[in-house]
Order: structure tokens, then C-alpha cells, then sequence
């Protein structure tokens, strides 16, 4: 067993929790209808997954990433609802589940900077709490579920309004299924000073998670949420199809960080678009580690003159993963700017491929944009590809590209050892260097476990 087996052990969390209610496998309209009754959903919500059902049982896959035809969904079990009561206190969280949340250091992040936590396990929310003093500014931050209850109107508003359920088969299959996530909601001028966050596990195996995050930040408000996600290895395949939709309005800043840590038999077919309006600004910071086969492309839709938008990424593949991902930017207005920076590693065998699209409209004038994929292989094995699609539909943009595919420089190694260092030290000081400029705005100090898995693939890789 390498090193990085034996730590990985940290994050194979497996926890025996009782059901108090699981469809069958499959989907079909009774297993909707099942999904709605248990959740006590007003008529809307029950019609609008019937809908996204037909859209999905007509859709065809995707033509282009990572292979899925081993993914059978007649397998997947939708729904699992623990036989837990969602708490507002970690000590009225089970303490089966409080056990695996504790070794990702979760409470203790909560205490020291996050503003307030959402803790989901499969299928539903197992602990959602807020610090009182943004509460009494208006800020809503609820799981999903209990926010249809409660905002009906505002959600409804919003719902699957940004990522319509034609947008691919697996966005049709969220909005059938999907189950948890969070709301959030922050009122003109509020400016959250500490993050949000949310954490996905899944549990059982061969589940789905399908959770729906929606974040409203209203003109001239921040906010910053950040998504944690993991799973146990089983010998069966999961699939994870979350969505997230963002409305960013005049003048308002949200940042989303994602660390997903999926277990290696898990698909991560995931989708994430955010409209920005004038002057707002969406800051993406993504880190990809886990999963056997992933297709992801956060999109930011620049509706607004002068909105803004920055995508930095980390992707490691390892062996018998297929990592497919990127960004989306489409420039809709005047003055606007954007940047992409992707990295990635590709190591034992895997295949880190970037797959982007930049589109500048032709009302898009004096827009900036700046794209640049980064791909590092440390072996004879691995793979990796970039795919940058670049539209430029006005002569008044500015717009820049940068892509490098390549391998550790045996003179860089050479020269470090020559100071000094062993050959594992130069060649892990050279792979951290590259990640550097990313991982330096990941919010490290409560996502602990993207530091530490940096640290054992290289470990188990290098060494």
C-alpha cells in the first residue's frame, strides 16, 4: 500500500446510517411523484420535475468529454433521505455523521471563519445553521427544501431560471431529481465578510446526489460560498449531478470555491452558470481531485456592461481518471472583462483534458479577455489535451490565449538538486510552483483537505 493509500483513508469516510426513506432504482414518473410527496413540495415544484423528466428521457447524451456508457441509470438510486432531523448544532448531529464531518475539520472552520454552514449527507441536509447577526440583516441561507417552504415565491422566481433544463440531458435529469443544496440570498448592500459554506457527502453506494445550489446577491452585496464535496470508495458507480445558478446584480461580488474530493468510482457530471449584471463581478476558484470521470465547465454569462469575471482552476488526474474540464465566458455586453487561468496535472496514467469556450458577441465592444491552460505531465502514461474555443464577433476586443502542455524540465530538477535538494524535493518544489498562483487564492484555511491531497498525490507519486 503507497503512502497516499494509507492517508486517503482519511477521506474514505464511511458512515452506517439508517434510511428513512429510498426509492427504488431508476427514474420514472412514480419515483418523481415519490420524491416530491416526501419532500411536501407545492404543485409547482411536482410539475416542473415531471417536465424536466420528459426533457431528459427524450435528450440524447453528450457527443463530446468522458466516456459514460458504463453509467447505468436504471442502478442509481435518486433519493435516500438518513433517518436523522436536520440540527442546528453539531451536537444534534448523529454522531456517526458528526465523526465523518469532524475529520474534514468542519466544525472547527465554522468557528473560526465561516459566517454559517450547510451540511448535507446524501440527499438531505443534516445540519444548517447561520451566525444571528446576518440574519438579522436579511440574509437567507437555507437548504433548499425548507427555502421552497419558506421563500415559495422568491425560489420559484429564480428556480432553474439562469440553467434551463434544455441545456443538456443531465441538467433535465437534476431538475427531475435533484434534492438539497443550498439558497442563498443577500439583500442590496450587504456585504458578507466571512464565507458560506456547503458540504456534500455521499453515503451510500450506487446513489446519486443531486443537490441545487442558488445564490441571489442583489445590487451592490458580496458574498462568498464555498462547496466541499467527498464520498467513500465503493465497488459500484455513484453519480454526482449537482447544479449551481448564481445571479450577480449591478454592481454586486460573489466568489465561488469548489473543492471536490469524489471518490474514484463516482461520475461527476456537474453544472454551474452565474449572470452577471452591470458591474458585478463572479470569481470562481476551483479545485478537481477526485472522481473516476468528471464533465465540468463553470459558466459565466456577462449580461452587463462592465461585468467581470475570473476562473482559476486546479485539476489532478491519476490513474483511471478522465478529468474533463474548463470554463465558459460569453461576453453578451460592452466594457466587459474576463480571465481564465486552468491548471492541470496528469499523473499514473490519467487524463486531464480542458475543454473551454470564450465568446465575445458582437454588442460585446472593448471587452478584455485573457485565457490561459496550463497542463503538466510527470510521466510517459498520463494524457493531456487542451480544447480553447475562441468567438470573436466585433473588431473591438482585446482578447488574449496561452496554452502549454509539457513535463518536468530535467535542467530545472538538476539545478535544484544541485542547491541542495533531493530529487523528490526539486521535482515536489517544481509541481507546487506551478499550482502556486491558484492555490494561493483557495481558502485553504478551512478547505484543509486540498492542501493535504496536493501533498499525497504528490507523495505517492514522486516518491
Amino acid at each position: 500500500m503507497t503512502n497516499l493509500e494509507k492517508n486517503e483513508d482519511k477521506f474514505d469516510m464511511r458512515v452506517n446510517v439508517k434510511y428513512r426513506k429510498r426509492t427504488t432504482p431508476g427514474l420514472g414518473p412514480a419515483i418523481i411523484r415519490e420524491i416530491s410527496e416526501a419532500k411536501d413540495e407545492p404543485k409547482w415544484m411536482l410539475e416542473h420535475r415531471l417536465k424536466c423528466l420528459e426533457i431528459f428521457q427524450s435528450w440524447h447524451n453528450p457527443r463530446f468529454g468522458v466516456d459514460i456508457s458504463d453509467l447505468d441509470l436504471g442502478k442509481i438510486v435518486a433519493y435516500l433521505r438518513p433517518d436523522v432531523k436536520k440540527a442546528h448544532s453539531w451536537d444534534e448531529v448523529p454522531e456517526e455523521i458528526r465523526e465523518a464531518f469532524e475529520k474534514l475539520g468542519i466544525p472547527e472552520a465554522e468557528q473560526k471563519v465561516l459566517a454559517g454552514v450547510g451540511a448535507q449527507y446524501d440527499s438531505e441536509a443534516v445540519y444548517q445553521n447561520i451566525k444571528r447577526e446576518l440574519e438579522s440583516l436579511g440574509v437567507i441561507f437555507l437548504d433548499m427544501e425548507t427555502a421552497v417552504r419558506q421563500y415559495p415565491n422568491l425560489v420559484k422566481t429564480y428556480f432553474m431560471q439562469v440553467v434551463k433544463p434544455t441545456l443538456h440531458k443531465y441538467a433535465a435529469l437534476h431538475g427531475a431529481v435533484w434534492s438539497g443544496g443550498s439558497f442563498v440570498y443577500v439583500p442590496k448592500g450587504v456585504k458578507v465578510s466571512l464565507p458560506l459554506q456547503g458540504y456534500f457527502m455521499m453515503g451510500a453506494p450506487g446513489s446519486g446526489q443531486f443537490e441545487h445550489t442558488l445564490i441571489v446577491a442583489e445590487e451592490e452585496s458580496e458574498v462568498a460560498y464555498i462547496e466541499g464535496c467527498s464520498a467513500p470508495r465503493y465497488n459500484v458507480l455513484n453519480l454526482h449531478a449537482g447544479m449551481v445558478e448564481i445571479l450577480v446584480k449591478p454592481g454586486a461580488k460573489v466568489k465561488y470555491v469548489t473543492i471536490q474530493n469524489w471518490s474514484k468510482n463516482t461520475y461527476n457530471l456537474n453544472t454551474k452558470v452565474a449572470v452577471v449584471e452591470k458591474d458585478g463581478t463572479i470569481e470562481w476558484v476551483s479545485g478537481s481531485f477526485g472522481s473516476m470521470k468528471t464533465m465540468l465547465y463553470p459558466a459565466s454569462i456577462l449580461k452587463g456592461p462592465g461585468a467581470s469575471s475570473s476562473f482559476l482552476s486546479i485539476t489532478y488526474a491519476g490513474k483511471g481518471q478522465h478529468l474533463d474540464t474548463g470554463a465558459k465566458v460569453i461576453h453578451a455586453a460592452p466594457h466587459t472583462s474576463s480571465i481564465v487561468d486552468a491548471r492541470s496535472i496528469s499523473m499514473g496514467g490519467g487524463w486531464a483534458f480542458y475543454r473551454g469556450l470564450l465568446h465575445i458577441t458582437r454588442e460585446a465592444r472593448d471587452a478584455k479577455a485573457s485565457v490561459r491552460c496550463s497542463s503538466l505531465m510527470l510521466d510517459n502514461e498520463s494524457r493531456a489535451d487542451t480544447l480553447p474555443i475562441i468567438e470573436v464577433l466585433n473588431n473591438e476586443a482585446d482578447v488574449g490565449h496561452e496554452a502549454r502542455i509539457g513535463r518536468i524540465s530535467e535542467e530545472q530538477v538538476y539545478y535544484l538538486m544541485t542547491r541542495g535538494l533531493s530529487e523528490m524535493q526539486a521535482r515536489e518544489l517544481i509541481v507546487r510552483g506551478f499550482f502556486e498562483p491558484i492555490s494561493r487564492e483557495l481558502p485553504i484555511e478551512y478547505a484543509v483537505e486540498l492542501n493535504r491531497l496536493i501533498a499525497l498525490e504528490l507523495e505517492s507519486s514522486i516518491g
